[in-house]
């Protein structure tokens, strides 16, 4: 059996002080290689363990024929960023960690392959029958561009509102380039433009426009799935002191903004050492991106041990080769103030106990102390719905079904809301982790329910 290709990847040296792709795309050669790798299963597991169900064995032995883009076409049928989803999905756990090559060995380089197709094909014209019905779209994340291509293909007119000044979502404004380039991710929007798919930027809808509003201007459906961008906060001394962060706030200073460069208008005060609190993807980025913006010493301070580290194991290793030092079973106890400004770190050691209602080992204090020398802290804990859309919909007489966080309650199947003709998905709308992947199937899911009501 031939050995798993792996792509070239950037000098970990160079890279700390770049925000260049890490990894480079396959040659022609490795994916060949690669595809041959794949055992075209009859019963394929990779396929269910994708939240889009992409034909992966399928794609793959068109890759191996040489036929890319007959592959390409075969992803697009299910799924409209390929060249996003084979850089960000946790293949690890969803398609390659469910291939049978797996069980003794490695599994295929699935989001490998799928990105390769993506980056070298383009997406086929589709002919579109106009249906007469129109589609609002709030947030052009993940789950919002997967509807809105699902949408406009079915012939709805599709228009996307999007708060902030650039296309993507978090894709843009939470991703670093150096995982996502910028490239790739306007590549895949402007294939949405083709298809007639309108977008409008700065629009914040519950402050420029209401739900109420746009069913008034006679949307006939209404995908809400404006993300999630409300920071979770660890609540302890010294939280609102100068020089503590959100990670959400970090990396769209720096990721939108261009925070980093100290001729924009709003620059970034860069310290010395920084302690980022949290073990996820998202810690994994602003770890990432603080050493690129010129942090000498850069910490992750997570409460459980590395086994337990939910981020992707691509993203670990990336991290430890680029310099991050990790702090496990370090609980967050306060942040030391001086003149209103961080000046280190309080942590209690902990130790592993019972597992929680995660299932994971819970962390226990130990009763022992350390103090962290840091002049900045990043906190990657997770974020909540913003109440906007809610709140303003409840003015104007729309009272949505919402669980204890805030979060709307749908039918997990059609994504519909406790409102008739408006659904939700993705980050307002959690179904299992949170990842791109999963708000695509949420988008698909809306999309195909939208599409049925409005076909009756």
């Amino acid at each position: 059996m031939t050995e798993r290709q792996r792509p070239i990847e950037q000098d970990k040296i160079k890279r700390r002080s770049n925000f260049e792709p890490v990894e480079e795309n396959f040659t022609e050669e490795q994916a060949l290689a690669e595809a041959s790798r794949c055992m075209n299963c009859k019963n394929p597991r990779c396929v269910k363990g994708c939240p889009v169900n992409i034909q992966i064995p399928d794609f793959i032995q068109e890759v191996k024929a040489g036929n890319l883009d007959k592959a390409g076409e075969i992803i697009r049928k299910t799924s409209m960023l390929p060249s996003v989803c084979g850089r960000v999905c946790p293949q690890e756990r969803q398609c390659e960690g469910n291939c049978v090559l797996g069980i003794r060995g490695e599994s295929v380089a699935i989001g490998a392959l799928e990105r390769y197709v993506g980056d070298n094909t383009n997406a086929a014209e589709v002919e579109i029958k106009p249906s007469g019905k129109k589609v609002a779209v709030i947030g052009s994340g993940c789950a919002g561009i997967t509807a809105a291509a699902d949408l406009r293909k079915a012939g709805h007119e599709v228009v996307v509102f999007e708060a902030l000044h650039k296309l993507g979502g978090v894709l843009r404004y939470g991703i670093p380039p150096f995982r996502l380039p910028r490239t790739v991710l306007d590549k895949e929007i402007n294939n949405l433009k083709k298809m007639g798919v309108e977008f409008h930027k700065n629009v914040i809808v519950g402050k420029s426009v209401t739900l109420k509003q746009l069913q008034q201007d006679g949307f006939d459906a209404i995908f809400i799935c404006s993300g999630a961008g409300l920071p979770k906060m660890m609540h302890i001394k010294g939280e609102n002191l100068n020089g503590v962060f959100s990670a959400n706030e970090f990396l769209t200073r720096v990721n939108l903004m261009g925070a980093n460069d100290e001729k924009t208008a709003t620059p970034l005060k860069v310290g010395k050492k920084v302690a980022v609190i949290g073990g996820g993807n998202v810690a994994m980025d602003a770890a990432r991106t603080a050493v690129r913006v010129g942090f000498e010493e850069v910490y992750i301070a997570y409460r459980r041990t590395e086994k337990e580290l939910p981020a992707r194991l691509e993203e670990i290793r990336h991290a430890k080769e680029e310099g991050v030092v990790f702090k496990f079973l370090h609980a967050p106890v306060e942040i030391l103030d001086k003149e209103g400004y961080v000046d280190g770190m309080k942590f209690e050691i902990c130790e592993l106990g019972e597992p929680d209602e995660s299932g994971r080992q819970k962390p226990v204090g130990t009763g022992e102390y350390v103090v962290l020398d840091v002049d900045t802290v990043i906190v990657a804990l997770g974020t909540g719905p913003n109440p906007i859309i809610q709140s303003s919909a409840h003015d104007d007489g729309i009272d949505f079904e919402t669980d204890r966080r805030g979060y709307f309650v749908v039918n997990e199947e059609t994504r519909e809301t406790s409102i008739p003709k408006i659904f939700a998905g993705g980050d307002v709308a959690p179904v299992g982790t949170s990842n791109a992947i999963n708000a695509m199937g949420a988008g698909k899911k809306a999309a195909k329910a939208i599409n049925e009501y409005l076909a009756n």
